[in-house]
Formats: C-alpha cells, sequence, structure tokens
C-alpha cells in the first residue's frame, strides 16, 4: 500500500481542529502550556487509548482510563509543565480541567479525555487553566499551523517537536492519519509512551481501534528505552471521525490490515524519533536481535542492551567496546549459546563485525569510530536459537543527560 506523507499533523484528517496558548502554568511566557484537540463534528467519533503500566499513575491517566472505556470521545485537552501526578487535589484538578474543556467545547465530560506532562508533585494551577481553556477553545482552526502550536505545546524537554501526518487508499477512500507526540527522558514505556495524540477520518469501531493500536504499540513505543525510567502520564490515545466515508471497520479485514500499515508506519516514525531525542542525546542507537527463539526473547534480548548504561557510555564515546553488550545480553535472563555470537556495529559510514562466535575479532579501531560517530548506529546482534527477530531503539547517555535531569525543577 502506498502511503504519502504530508503537512498538516493532528488537522490533517478531516473534520480535525486544534489550538494551543500560554496560559501560565509555565513561567516561560514563550512556551504553549495548554491546547485542545477537538473533532467537530456530529459524526460519531470513536477513541482508544493505552497508557502507563507503572503503579503510580497521574491523576489525568487516572480519569482518562476511566472515561475512555464508552470509546466515544471527541476531544483531547493538555497542558504541559505540571504532570498533576502525586500533587495536591490531583482528580479534583484532573476533572476541572475535563468539566472546563467539555463546557467550552459544548461536550459532556464523558466525551473529553485530559494529559498532563512536566513536574510530578507540585498542584496544579486550575484557574490558569480554566482561563487557558476559554482562549483555546475560541480560536480552534483546521490548519497546520494550529497542529504545529499544539506539537509545540505539550514538549517538555524535547529538543524538536514531533509532528506527522499521512495519507493512503482504503476501500476506494482517501484516508488520512495525523499525530503529534513528546518524548525526550522517562521513557521506559509498557502499553503506551510519553504523550502521543493521533486523529484519523477512517470509519472504524472502538473495538477494532483499540485492537490495532494495541497491536502496533507493542512493536513500537514498547520497544523504546531511553533511561530505563517509567513515567507516570504516558499516555497514547487515537481518535477516530469517520469522515472519509469508508465502509466501517467492524472486524478482520483487508482494510484493517491496511490502516495498521499505516499505523505501524507512523508510529514507528514516532518511536524513532523519540529515543533519538532522549536526553542529552547524540546517538540513535538501534538494537537488532536476529535468530531468537521467539520475538519476546528478541525483544528481551534488545532491550538488554539498549538499557545497558555501560553500552551506551561506549557508544556516546564511539567506543567498539562489544563486551559490554554481551554482558547486557548475559543478564537478561535469556538463554543463548555466548559461543554463537556475532555483534556488528552499522552506520552509514560501513558495517563492522566485533565478535564472531563470541570472541573477538581483529578489527580496525579508527574504522569502527568512525562507523560510531555518526548520528544513528545500528547494533545487529545475531544468535542461533530459531528464525524470530526484533527492532528496538534508544539512545546513548553523555553529560548532558545529568545537567538536564539535575536542573529540571529549576
Amino acid at each position: 500500500m502506498k502511503i504519502k506523507y504530508i503537512s498538516g499533523g493532528i488537522c490533517a484528517p478531516t473534520g480535525f481542529s486544534a489550538a494551543a496558548t500560554h496560559c501560565g502554568v509555565r513561567p516561560n511566557k514563550k512556551k504553549n502550556d495548554i491546547a485542545i484537540i477537538l473533532s467537530d463534528t456530529n459524526a460519531d467519533c470513536v477513541s482508544a487509548g493505552l497508557y502507563t503500566t507503572n503503579h503510580v499513575k497521574a491523576a489525568p491517566v487516572q480519569l482518562d482510563i476511566e472515561t475512555g472505556r464508552s470509546g466515544h470521545c471527541r476531544a483531547i485537552c493538555v497542558n504541559s509543565g505540571i504532570a498533576n501526578a502525586c500533587a495536591p487535589n490531583g482528580m479534583k484538578h484532573a476533572k476541572e480541567m475535563q468539566e472546563a474543556a467539555a463546557e467550552a467545547l459544548g461536550l459532556s465530560p464523558n466525551e473529553v479525555l485530559v494529559g498532563s506532562t512536566g513536574i510530578i508533585g507540585k498542584e496544579l494551577n486550575i484557574h490558569r487553566i480554566r482561563e487557558g481553556i476559554q482562549v483555546v477553545s475560541a480560536n480552534l482552526e483546521h490548519s497546520e499551523d494550529a497542529s504545529n502550536e499544539v506539537a509545540r505545546a505539550i514538549l517538555t524537554t524535547d529538543t524538536f517537536k514531533k509532528e506527522l501526518a499521512c495519507r493512503m487508499n482504503i476501500g476506494g477512500k482517501t484516508i488520512t492519519l495525523g499525530g503529534i507526540s513528546k518524548g525526550s527522558g522517562m521513557v521506559h514505556p509498557n502499553m503506551g509512551t510519553t504523550l502521543t495524540y493521533l486523529t484519523t477520518d477512517l470509519a472504524i469501531t472502538a473495538t477494532m481501534l483499540r485492537q490495532v493500536l494495541k497491536e502496533v504499540c507493542d512493536v513500537t513505543f514498547n520497544r523504546v528505552s531511553i533511561d530505563g525510567e517509567m513515567s507516570t502520564n504516558d499516555s497514547l490515545i487515537i481518535l477516530a471521525n469517520g469522515l472519509a466515508d469508508n465502509d466501517i471497520i467492524d472486524r478482520e479485514c483487508k482494510e484493517l490490515d491496511q490502516f495498521k500499515e499505516a499505523l505501524l508506519d507512523i508510529c514507528t516514525k514516532f518511536a524513532r524519533m523519540i529515543a533519538k531525542d532522549g536526553e542529552g542525546a547524540k546517538h540513535l542507537v538501534t538494537c537488532t536481535v536476529q535468530g531468537a527463539s521467539d520475538e519476546e526473547e528478541a525483544v528481551t534480548l534488545a532491550k538488554s542492551v539498549i538499557r545497558s548504561t555501560l553500552t551506551k557510555t561506549a557508544i556516546f564515546a564511539n567506543d567498539a567496546n562489544w563486551g559490554r553488550i554481551m554482558v547486557a545480553m548475559g543478564y537478561s535472563n535469556i538463554s543463548f549459546n555466548p559461543e554463537h555470537v556475532q555483534i556488528d556495529f552499522i552506520s552509514e559510514s560501513g558495517q563492522i563485525t566485533v565478535c564472531r562466535n563470541g570472541v573477538g575479532v581483529e578489527i580496525d579501531e579508527d574504522y569502527a569510530s568512525e562507523i560510531l560517530g555518526e548520528d544513528e548506529v545500528t547494533i545487529l546482534i545475531t544468535i542461533d536459537n530459531g528464525n524470530a527477530s526484533a527492532t528496538c531503539w534508544g539512545c546513548d547517555i553523555t553529560y548532558d543527560y545529568i545537567k538536564l535531569n539535575g536542573s529540571y525543577r529549576k
């Protein structure tokens, strides 16, 4: 299926509008900190969401899990600067935020999902949130600029906005899928990511939408690890309003597979963006394990490698210290024969084998350093347990990671 990337982000699909502004939650007046995404149609908009499995969940996540059970939400209201997690009056303020957005948009509170990101433990200034919602709801637009402003509104330590949209033909109809995402640190998700919001004009049932979202999330966002930390606010939400006028997808079929292909493509791109934008990172690290007995085994091995602090520091230094990779594989609790392991480093500068049959090989250290000096580096690991493979994404760790997180609240 041909997937064409276009501009427009979350406003690219028919019938979606958005807006953002600065309301005062964040001290920097130049940064947007409140935003709304709306399916502004009376059509039957359906929704699906996946959230952090951290036992400590932010109030907006707890509220969204309950609100989202209906599968019929039309709007998302989100703030940055304060996470509203472990915060005084957390649930009270999350509900007030939901109710204020619903009132401003002419919706029921059960049609509105909320999100927050930022500092944990601080009370949300609900008065400023209310004022911001009034401003934002009066300025909703179906435009690329509106999507851009919302994409910037959800950023925290990110160094660039993450915004995509694509178009494809499904069932003889033109379907559009758009999204924004944020994520830089505290990323080691399970059934979610930092904050990612997706919109589409596809006609699909809420049940099938959640099914395909879960399947795609498992092989994209759930395969990212920046620092081994899992946020209290991780949320992945999709709204589908059906305005593309395709025959509604209510079962397993070719059209569902086609939509899944597009969703997989855009979510893979977002996952790579998050890994590339790891706090202070200089390298996007892709780890592919092949020859595993099953996919789960390959994922476990790859995640163990990209989480390894020593491996991260070696990549940062452009040092082909493959022994650290072998060690990380060894404590993954996956059984494999170390004598049958091969490790390669790959980048735009070339490919080099540094370990064959479990032992080191003579290499040109300067050439290896050149390969590792590229912005994007792949660690290819081959074992002999079977025919399965999997890819995960991470980044190196630098001095800047300590600086950023040591001064996060300042």
